[in-house]
């Protein structure tokens, strides 16, 4: 569960349809399941800090919460340090880095954990 996702909200259907699934990162596309499948990517490798990651998800979470920090929560997820690289496609979804390859996704109440195989 994301730190962004709300007790009952969490749509279990479809964490079970992408779990255990190939994502495969080509030229001209992102082969995989949607919403990770992609046509005509525009690859950009950009750093971000905590307060960036999950299109602002976790300094959101600060917002509603003083006690709690992006950086708190991106520690939380396994980001170690102040910032991280992150594959911005162009698509729906932003690539986090937190090893050379792991990267983790946000995608409704989840956060998905890809390696690279």
């Amino acid at each position: 569960m994301a730190p962004w996702a709300y007790a009952g909200r969490s749509d279990a259907a479809e964490k079970a349809r992408l779990l255990g699934k190939t994502v495969t990162l080509l030229p001209r596309a992102i082969a995989g399941p949607e919403p990770f499948a992609c046509k005509g990517p525009r690859y950009k490798l950009v750093d971000y800090g905590p307060d960036m990651l999950f299109q602002g998800a976790l300094e959101e979470q600060h917002d509603a919460n003083p006690k709690v920090t992006a950086a708190g929560l991106a520690a939380a997820l396994g980001f170690v340090g102040a910032s991280w690289k992150t594959l911005d496609t162009g698509c729906e979804l932003d690539w986090h880095f937190v090893g050379p390859a792991t990267v983790k996704i946000g995608l409704n109440n989840y956060v998905y954990t890809l390696t690279r195989h």
